[in-house]
């Protein structure tokens, strides 16, 4: 999630959206209910963990604006991943509840109010369609997924509004659970594949865009480099990228020749979007633990 922002207005839009997908997903959960509609509370567990994600995004939008201190020293950015967790988190079970409500009605469909359905679709396009181009305009990537989010919403009542009209001329009940199924599997989809992006970073994993190998043959290709080892790569929250690495330089190596690899890496990495770099300059006779460690990875050009 970007969050270098210190315009007020996309802040106001985040906010007005979180209001409004709050709001309407409590409405959503009550007309659910009284429609006995499962196809409507899946939609309101998708609303309901799209309210969690922009509530989050807003105080993260924020939160992440301050910078390093001794608490944390790389800054907030990384709270960001903790609230994808917990959201992830919260819609699993929750997708996994609404299952085990929706597998019974195939074989035992309940009728719905069919009326409410179609008061409820629509308002539901109208409320996240206008939360959507609210959002829509913005270079935040933070905002972005949001109205992503809420895109996804506005697809989710189009398919509610034409299962209802279908069912105001054939009473096909069957086809409300079979809906909800649906709506739950899209959900499910989605927060796998997040979770997954979400635990790699958590546990420090390469980003998939970059590759070691590559970055080390580019430092090693640098006049008086012998070799690198020890080279990590990691991200803060899937956008900012941070590379720490031991380059080994020849025995004579000057000054202004140090000066110029470490300026030429950094353009190089400049290139890579990595936008946090720390290297270690060593001379082949310096007694370095971690290369002994990792003499296996050391690699000369």
């Amino acid at each position: 999630m970007g969050h270098h922002h210190s315009h007020p207005q996309p802040e106001k839009n985040l906010r007005l959206a979180f209001f409004l997908n709050l709001g309407f997903t409590i409405l959503e959960i009550a007309g659910g209910l009284y429609t006995n509609s499962i196809a409507i509370l899946s939609d309101a567990l998708h609303d309901l963990g799209d309210s969690i994600a922009l509530g989050i995004s807003y105080f993260l939008e924020r939160k992440s604006k301050k910078g390093g201190d001794s608490k944390y020293s790389f800054g907030y950015r990384r709270f960001s991943l903790l609230g994808a967790l917990l959201n992830s988190i919260l819609l699993l079970v929750g997708a996994g509840i609404v299952l085990w409500h929706a597998v019974p009605r195939i074989f035992n469909p309940q009728p719905t109010k069919v009326e409410g359905m179609i008061i409820l679709a629509l308002i539901g396009i109208a409320v996240n369609g206008f939360a959507f181009l609210k959002l829509r305009k913005t270079s935040s990537l933070n905002m972005k997924a949001a109205a992503l989010h809420l895109l996804e919403d506005v697809m989710g009542w189009m398919a509610v509004l034409v299962v209802s009209i279908v069912l105001l001329f054939w009473k096909a009940f069957v086809l409300d659970a079979l809906l909800s199924i649906g709506i739950t599997l899209f959900i499910l989809y989605n927060v796998v594949r997040n979770l997954r992006h979400t635990l790699k970073i958590f546990l420090q994993g390469v980003p998939e865009h970059l590759d070691i190998r590559q970055i080390e043959n580019i430092i090693n290709s640098i006049p008086k480099v012998i070799s690198t080892h020890h080279t990590h790569i990691w991200t803060m929250d899937g956008e900012h990228h941070i590379l720490t690495s031991h380059i080994v330089v020849a025995d004579g190596t000057s000054k202004e020749d140090v000066f110029r690899i470490k300026e030429k890496t950094r353009e190089a990495m400049t290139q890579l979007k990595i936008d946090h770099l720390t290297l270690e300059v060593e001379f082949p006779e310096e007694d370095c633990l971690m290369r002994e460690e990792h003499c296996g990875e050391a690699h000369s050009h």
